[in-house]
């Protein structure tokens, strides 16, 4: 499905001088723009136009200092795709993604993937910055579709979601390739590294294109299965039992108790927009000819309220649909996930807590101590988790490059440093 020849010509390619220009053809794409930056980190791309803030806006901790001064190469780009969600540069036009190449590269590459519904500069701040400061190429995608209509790509329930992998590794592909042309050499080691439905992409690949990478770091990554349907079986309980005030049915549902100071936030701005743009791609049969169900329905309204989802009593197709796009714990490559205990969005006893238990391979897993999913909300008791994966991909570096093994799995404490 994806051009694997690419990968087997990467020594035979003809380098191209090391920042003689400020392009480099991208294999596959039907569109690339080029620039010399001064600066490929935010610092400089802000002033410059060659990131999006608000796609990274609410990401980072408050207090975020970033390093910066890392000039460099970027392409901005897409490859061919018939859907039209991503309006980014004015295209129109699905499947963006930008590459960055640091002129002093250290010989590795980081692909990421963008949390939610979000484009291709979404990591920009939390991963990207942070990678490139070390010399790593750093390489991100749109997955293929975004925004509030994404349930609106693909044929059949389901393809939308199987898209964000298949770019993911078109993505992957080309930059090797594009890594050889401008420097004169493949990378030695590519990572992938990614948070919310990014962290799940990082699960995928390193599951199903386990060729492609040398190691992978997940952060409060997704979780779906037939039996673990993730937030189609944790969102609607929610959504019924907060308006209530029914904090033993959040509790029960998998929200920590000591999360609750989050659920208002959580459920104004998350919990209803993600599951039913989620419920649309997975199962649309639900609402019938309704697209993506009404806001905020309240309990108990009737038939197509997903307020009243129940994935148990869904027909046998809508499980067939989650299987194609379930996670298997077959991990090929080494792979850390870390995780916050008191993450009000993907529930860490019913994400990560699982998945671990799923897992087999060279799998670390850190469950962090007071750490949520939004990082903008991570003030008083709430952990901000940016320097535990930061740790983490270092652990990572470390592992794969010196083959020094990271900690065995734990729980890391509030009251420690984020040092994995």
């Amino acid at each position: 499905m994806i051009v694997l020849p690419v990968l087997m010509s990467l020594t035979m390619i003809v380098p191209t001088s090391p920042q003689s220009h400020c392009s480099v053809a991208v294999p596959g794409a039907e569109r690339v723009v080029g620039a010399c930056l001064d600066d490929l980190t935010t610092a400089g791309t802000v002033t410059s136009g060659h990131t999006d803030p608000a796609d990274w806006a609410g990401l980072e901790p408050p207090g975020t200092v970033n390093p910066s001064g890392v000039p460099g190469v970027q392409l901005d780009g897409y490859f061919p795709d018939t859907s039209t969600t991503n309006p980014t540069h004015g295209w129109n036009h699905d499947s963006q993604f930008v590459i960055r190449l640091p002129r002093k590269w250290n010989g590795g590459l980081v692909v990421a993937g963008p949390p939610g519904v979000r484009e291709q500069y979404a990591n920009d701040r939390i991963i990207g910055d942070y990678v490139l400061s070390q010399g790593f190429a750093f390489a991100a995608t749109d997955k293929g579709n975004t925004g509030p209509f994404a349930y609106r790509d693909g044929a059949r329930p389901g393809d939308g979601i199987l898209e964000w992998h298949s770019r993911m590794a078109q993505l992957t592909i080309a930059t090797k390739v594009v890594a050889a042309k401008h420097y004169g050499r493949p990378p030695r080691h590519t990572y992938v590294a990614g948070t919310s439905a990014g962290g799940y992409l990082v699960r995928w690949q390193l599951e199903r294109f386990p060729w492609l990478y040398d190691g992978g770091v997940d952060w409060n990554g997704l979780l779906f299965t037939p039996d673990s349907p993730g937030l189609l079986a944790t969102l609607p309980p929610a959504l019924r039992a907060y308006p209530r005030g029914a904090r033993d049915e959040m509790i029960a549902a998998g929200y920590p108790a000591e999360s609750e100071p989050l659920w208002a936030f959580h459920y104004r701005n998350q919990w209803d927009i993600l599951q039913r743009i989620l419920r649309e791609e997975i199962d649309p049969g639900y609402d019938g000819a309704t697209e993506a169900g009404t806001p905020f329905c309240p309990e108990g309204t009737g038939p197509g309220c997903d307020t009243d989802y129940d994935y148990a009593s869904r027909p046998r197709e809508v499980r067939d649909t989650v299987s194609r796009i379930s996670l298997t714990g077959k991990i090929k490559r080494p792979h850390i996930t870390v995780h916050g205990t008191l993450d009000a969005l993907v529930p860490i006893s019913r994400s990560s807590d699982v998945y671990a238990r799923m897992t087999t391979g060279k799998h670390r897993y850190y469950r962090i101590e007071g750490g949520n999913h939004i990082e903008a909300l991570a003030t008083g008791p709430v952990r901000p988790m940016l320097p535990c994966f930061r740790s983490a991909f270092d652990a990572m570096v470390g592992w794969v490059e010196r083959g020094t093994a990271p900690s065995p799995s734990h729980t890391v404490p509030r009251t420690s440093s984020c040092r994995i």
